[in-house]
């Protein structure tokens, strides 16, 4: 197993090794991560390709995860196992990110501009919450369940609301992100 799956898993109850990945599997969040990350290393139209790619359309409609294979997405990756609509376009995500149910992240235009957004490290991302547009998320930034964002949002920060207000922390996202992997 790779640092990133490893990583994954970890971010899962704290769970490892074999036995760990066994027990992780009937866990619909780090499930869906896993053939997502398989989907980004095979190439496209070889047997494994294939194979991953039909799975993850199948997790698509099964639990409601949708995440574009070219999104680039650090490891560590925490999709809460509600098994609601998750939608993420070809966005850029730091490591160490919680993503909750009925989350929304992708393009928008607006003043003349077409654009993703791009999410630090450690950023923790409510029910509910919209991020759209070229945006960028700071590091250590909590997103509260309901936020509509599409703006930028500096490093340690906490965003509430709709339209989203932006509120300084020193840790916001402390006792919200956990079972991180020592590296």
């Amino acid at each position: 197993m790779n640092k990133t799956v490893k990583s994954d898993l970890y971010r899962h109850e704290g769970l490892t090794g074999l036995k760990g990945f066994i027990k992780g599997w009937f866990i619909p969040g780090f499930r869906y991560i896993y053939v997502f990350r398989k989907v980004t290393w095979k190439r496209r139209f070889s047997p494994a390709g294939i194979f991953f790619r039909l799975l993850k359309r199948r997790y698509r409609y099964k639990y409601g995860f949708e995440i574009s294979p070219d999104a680039k997405i650090g490891d560590g990756l925490y999709l809460t196992s509600h098994c609601g609509p998750v939608i993420i376009g070809p966005v850029t995500i730091g490591k160490y990110c919680n993503i909750s149910h009925s989350v929304t992240i992708g393009r928008s235009y607006r003043d003349g501009v077409l654009g993703r957004p791009t999410l630090g490290d450690y950023v923790w991302i409510g029910p509910g919450a919209v991020l759209v547009g070229k945006i960028t998320i700071g590091n250590n930034v909590l997103i509260a369940p309901n936020s509509f964002v599409n703006f930028d949002v500096p490093d340690k920060s906490l965003v509430i609301g709709n339209p989203g207000k932006i509120i300084s922390r020193e840790n916001p996202t402390r006792n919200y992100i956990n079972d991180i992997l020592n590296e």
